[in-house]
């Protein structure tokens, strides 16, 4: 069970939520917050002083003021305008990721809410009663307000849910889990769609998925440097020590950890006439180093504003105020997750290099494209070319979203995120890296054979035993296609025992 309080939120904790379903419930001492917090707001409902949000319009209608009897349906008009999303709909663990972020923050006790909001948004994720939130409609600038209205629809019984893998209207989907749709009240509606929730989600889960694809790479890396008869001397620590990078020294770490105990590379120690390697190998402490530290510095962001207050205005119980500003302004997120893409087409982008290396018989010295009877053969050609598709589309992807602004709401929202577009493209760079990488595992385990009867080290002997295990070596052409999804399913998740040992 983990206790939401609104401050001890990590990145392992959103994993088991989102990934695996764990259950979560909001803290006692949060929930005294948030008691407290929402006194302070019917304080102001009853009162005359206009506070935005609350007995106001929003955006640029904030100068419009709302009689205290149509507080109500305030709220609700405004969920159902602002759930104005388009496109394809978030994946479940974004979505169960948003729920968990939302109700996290309002758990911080400063957005002025009901513990009966928190609680519902727990009892969908914990019926797995998710949300349909389109993708496309946030510039993140009031935060992400179309996917968190999306997300909040079905508290008032409105908009749609997966159950079970279909799409079914919320109201009824909350009547069969025995649940009531709540009647928003002053502020509730506005608490629910201002922040970074579905920016943060996803980039959090990319950051998940790049934890595993930097320790992969070092793994297929040490098994190209072995096909390809490469030296492990550029990954001894006390050359690395000179420039102590931490990512820079943990790949190469694990460089010379995989590579020790190689006959193959006893084989050439003596007479290899190659002084040097190319830079995709040599080089890939400095660069798959460089994406480790890049996404050290992402993970730090990200547990910050997962408990961070991210709405508008926000509630100061202890002194009885409500004050107004811009915690739910994305660049933080925006930033990081342009960054993040930015470091994981470089990922990609040497991979992809060392694929090159393995299917061009001028360099690598094994037949042409991986492949005996080359010409009746065409090998692992077209695979470097999708590879190559992929990199290349990595590197429009890495563009910054963020550098990008386009004024809405008549002006008011003067300078925008563009943070969930950043995190969706993320995510497009995650998937061509992933496949990349799969490829270049094929490639390098093709190698390896094709240096028989050399062996590799016992580590790297044992990588090579489970990719024959999926995926058989090629002797001849056969559609490859299949083999290629085989190694992709392989590095989402069947590698464990290979990346356990790697830092």
């Amino acid at each position: 069970m983990i206790e939401l309080d609104g401050s001890s939120l990590d990145l392992g904790s959103f994993s088991a939520v989102a990934h695996e379903r764990a259950a979560c419930e909001l803290a006692p001492g949060a929930r005294e917050r948030v008691v407290a917090a929402r006194a302070a707001v019917e304080r102001v409902v009853d009162g005359e002083t206009p506070v935005y949000g609350i007995n106001t319009g929003f955006g640029d209608l904030a100068m419009v003021r709302i009689d205290p009897e149509r507080t109500s349906d305030l709220q609700r008009r405004l969920l159902l305008s602002h759930a104005a999303g388009m496109g394809q709909p978030l994946g479940a663990e974004a979505v169960r990721g948003m729920l968990l972020l939302r109700a996290n923050t309002l758990a911080k006790g400063y957005s002025g809410v009901r513990p009966a909001v928190i609680e519902l948004l727990l009892a969908l994720l914990a019926r797995d009663l998710l949300p349909v939130v389109p993708r496309r409609g946030s510039v993140g600038a009031s935060g992400d307000l179309a996917p968190l209205a999306h997300l909040a629809l079905p508290l008032i019984g409105e908009g749609e849910v997966w159950v079970s893998g279909v799409r079914t209207a919320a109201r009824d989907a909350l009547a069969a889990a025995g649940l009531e749709p709540l009647t928003l009240e002053a502020k509730e509606g506005l608490a629910l769609i201002n922040g970074t929730q579905a920016m943060t989600a996803l980039t959090a889960l990319a950051a998940l998925a790049a934890r595993r694809l930097v320790k992969t790479a070092d793994l297929i890396g040490a098994l190209s440097t072995e096909a390809l008869r490469g030296t492990d001397t550029a990954f001894d620590a006390k050359l690395n020590a000179l420039r102590p990078h931490p990512g820079q020294q943990a790949s190469a770490a694990n460089l010379w950890q995989l590579i020790q105990g190689s006959e193959i590379r006893e084989s050439h120690r003596e007479n290899d006439v190659r002084v040097q390697d190319p830079y995709s190998v040599r080089c890939m402490p400095q660069v798959h180093g460089a994406v480790r530290d890049v996404l050290r510095d992402v993970e730090a962001k990200l547990v910050i504003e997962m408990n961070s207050v991210t709405d508008n205005p926000l509630v100061f119980a202890a002194e009885g105020v409500i004050v107004s500003g811009g915690n739910f302004h994305g660049e933080p997120i925006a930033i990081a997750a342009d960054f993040l893409a930015i470091a994981l087409a470089e990922l990609g982008a040497i991979s992809e290099r060392r694929l090159e290396k393995l299917t061009n018989a001028a360099h690598s010295g094994l037949p042409p494209f991986l492949v005996e009877d080359a010409g009746l053969n065409s090998g692992f050609m077209i695979a470097q070319v999708t590879a190559a598709a992929a990199a290349a589309e990595s590197k429009t992807l890495a563009h910054p979203a963020s550098i990008d602004s386009l004024p809405t709401s008549a002006g008011k929202e003067d300078h925008v995120s563009m943070g969930m577009g950043a995190a969706l493209k993320l995510q497009e760079v995650v998937r061509n890296t992933r496949r990349i990488l799969a490829i270049e595992l094929l490639a390098a385990a093709q190698g390896v054979d094709l240096l028989r009867p050399l062996h590799s080290s016992e580590s790297l002997e044992a990588l090579h035993a489970s990719v024959r295990q999926h995926v058989a070596r090629w002797d001849q052409d056969r559609f490859m296609a299949p083999d290629l999804a085989a190694a992709e399913s392989l590095l989402a998740g069947g590698l464990d025992e290979h990346l356990s040992g790697l830092q």
